[in-house]
C-alpha cells in the first residue's frame, strides 16, 4: 500500500472495539453508536480505560470511515446508523492475524503468551508458536499490507519479549523499552502542549483586556470631574 496510515488512539480503540465484537457478539454486529461508546468504554479486556463520550467516538469513526478502515451500515427498518470495520477486509488479514492485532489494539504491547491467552474468544490457537509465527507475518509487509506488528527490546527483569501494533505509526522507544511512545502519541502530546500554550495566551490576554477595562472606566470616572 503506498498511502501510510497512522490511526490516533481514539481511532485505535474504536477500530479494536468493532474487530473484538465483530467475532464475540455477531448477534448484535454491526454495532450502533451508543453500543461501540460502551465496548471502546467497557473495564474488562481494555488498556488503558477510556471514559469516551459520543462525540469523540463519532469523530473518530468519521476519520476511519475517510481511512477506508469503517463503513456505516443501515439496518432494514433504516432508524438507527450501524458500523463496522473494514481493515480485515484493507489488510487482508486472516482470522488469527485479525485476533492478534485486535487485543494489541486493545491492551497494548504483550507477549505471545500474553496474546495466546488474551486472544482464546476470538481465535483458539493451538500452541504459543502458533501466535509467534503470526506475529511474525504480522511484521513483514506484503503487497496488501504494511508491517502491522513489531517485536520491541526485552525489558529488564522480563524473559519474553512483548509485540506492538504499528496502526499508530514506528515506535519510538528508550534504551531498555523504558518508555514507549507511538508517533501518534507523540503527536498527541506536541498538540496537548500547544493547547496548554494558547490557554495560557487566551488567559494572559483577558487579563489585560480586563486591565484596560478597569483603565477606562476609572478614567471616565475621573473626567466626569470637571465636567
Amino acid at each position: 500500500m503506498s498511502e501510510e496510515i497512522i490511526l490516533s488512539a481514539v481511532e485505535v480503540r474504536v477500530a479494536g472495539s468493532l474487530a473484538e465484537k465483530q467475532v464475540t457478539t455477531p448477534e448484535y454486529y454491526p454495532l450502533t453508536l451508543n453500543a461501540l461508546v460502551n465496548a471502546c468504554n467497557q473495564i474488562s479486556n481494555r488498556d488503558p480505560v477510556v471514559a469516551y463520550d459520543d462525540s469523540i467516538v463519532a469523530r473518530a469513526l468519521e476519520s476511519l470511515r475517510d481511512k477506508k478502515l469503517a463503513r456505516e451500515v443501515r439496518t432494514a427498518d433504516g432508524r438507527v446508523p450501524k458500523y463496522r470495520q473494514v481493515f480485515e477486509e484493507l489488510f487482508a488479514l486472516s482470522r488469527a492475524e485479525l485476533a492478534v492485532v485486535c487485543v494489541l489494539m486493545l491492551r497494548g504491547p504483550q507477549t505471545a503468551g500474553e496474546l495466546r491467552g488474551r486472544t482464546e474468544r476470538l481465535y483458539p490457537f493451538s500452541d504459543i508458536s502458533f501466535v509467534e509465527a503470526t506475529l511474525e507475518g504480522l511484521s513483514e509487509a506484503t503487497d496488501a499490507r504494511p508491517p502491522l506488528a513489531v517485536k520491541l527490546p526485552r525489558q529488564a527483569g522480563r524473559k519474553e519479549p512483548r509485540y506492538a501494533h504499528l496502526l499508530s505509526g514506528p515506535i519510538e522507544f528508550e534504551e531498555g523499552d523504558a518508555a514507549i511512545v507511538s508517533r501518534a502519541e507523540l503527536r498527541g502530546s506536541a498538540r496537548a502542549a500547544g493547547d496548554e500554550r494558547v490557554s495560557k495566551l487566551e488567559e494572559e490576554l483577558a487579563a489585560v483586556r480586563r486591565e484596560l477595562e478597569e483603565l477606562r472606566r476609572e478614567f471616565a470616572e475621573f473626567r466626569t470631574q470637571f465636567e
